[in-house]
């Protein structure tokens, strides 16, 4: 079984619970900026469903941006451990962490 983009960036937080990571995706409607950690993605900009099976990144979506921070998420004092991450090198990154 594929795991979508979005699993794979919440396994991700699952593995890695001291980062959470701030994500700008490209939907059919508008942009969105959406907040990993734990193994939970929530909407900084719309609610978020409360079931977790319905997806913040639907299919065909494009993620534009990663940007991933310290935990825990301080609006106004974020840490950033690396900013500007493209999918590509998030990818490379998910890879080399067996997701």
């Amino acid at each position: 079984m594929t795991l979508t983009p979005e699993k794979r960036l919440e396994q991700y937080t699952l593995k890695h619970p001291e980062e959470i990571l701030l994500v700008e995706v490209e939907t059919a409607v508008e942009n969105d900026y959406l907040l990993i950690f734990k193994g939970f993605t929530s909407s900084l900009m719309h609610s978020t469903a409360t079931d977790p099976d319905i997806p913040l990144i639907p299919t065909g979506s494009k993620i534009i941006n990663i940007d991933r921070a310290k935990s825990p998420y301080l609006p106004d004092a974020i840490e950033y451990i690396q900013k500007g991450i493209t999918w590509e090198m998030m990818e490379r990154l998910l890879n080399q962490h067996g997701l």
